[in-house]
């Protein structure tokens, strides 16, 4: 994770670590994802992502667990920094977006901080929060190692269609409002300048502009 993990930019970045607890040395990153695989009982298995902490905040990751066959997200945290502050409920959270992109249950496991857990479509199953302890427990409809949504076939191609979608439907609707801005008109008068909007009409008598003179430089009679 950037700056919890390593500087991005570390020669050009390196004062904030005098200022802040960014990472003091870059971390070697892995060489990719790895899931984990339990042996239930019947011979079943069950294959989950395992992810640490904001990496909820990044779909990407839990979208490359989803490729690799993961049936079920696991999001491991301790959020003793927030302690007392909203940041706690927003992290949480983050796993119902990333259940429904990728169509998995998601859960997320805190030390400190708050559990939850989510079906597949994001919808919450339980919620523990900073102050409660014990030991809660779901049924959850696990899909197949191969099932794939929208998401997890196209990746961030859904989001950029979207945002490519709505400019293009801004751009018809103003071309058929007709709108073409304000043409602006330079008049120059003595040793200024000043722009004029030029009526529809393109009338200089209308504009203000009279034989070529400033309204402003006209003598009372």
């Amino acid at each position: 994770m950037p700056f919890g993990e390593y500087i991005p930019f570390r020669q050009q970045l390196s004062w904030l670590t005098s200022i802040s607890k960014a990472a003091a040395v870059n971390m070697t990153p892995g060489t990719g994802a790895h899931n984990l695989v339990a042996n239930l009982s019947g011979g079943r298995r069950l294959t989950i992502g395992v992810l640490i902490c904001f990496e909820s905040a990044f779909p990407d990751m839990s979208r490359v667990d989803a490729d690799h066959g993961a049936q079920l997200i696991v999001y491991q945290t301790s959020d003793t920094t927030f302690l007392g502050s909203w940041a706690l409920g927003q992290h949480a959270s983050l796993s119902a977006l990333r259940a429904a992109e990728t169509g998995r249950p998601v859960v997320q496991a805190a030390l400190t901080g708050d559990s939850a857990a989510f079906d597949d479509r994001g919808r919450l199953l339980s919620w523990f929060g900073p102050a409660r302890g014990g030991v809660d427990v779901v049924r959850l409809g696990l899909p197949s190692a191969a099932a794939r949504t929208p998401y997890d076939r196209l990746g961030d191609y859904v989001p950029w269609t979207a945002v490519s979608i709505a400019l293009i439907a801004a751009a018809v609707a103003l071309r058929r409002s007709g709108y073409r801005g304000n043409p602006l008109r330079i008049v120059w008068g003595g040793n200024h300048r000043r722009p004029l909007s030029v009526p529809p009409s393109g009338d200089p008598a209308r504009s203000g502009v009279m034989a070529g003179r400033d309204p402003d430089d006209a003598v009372s009679q």
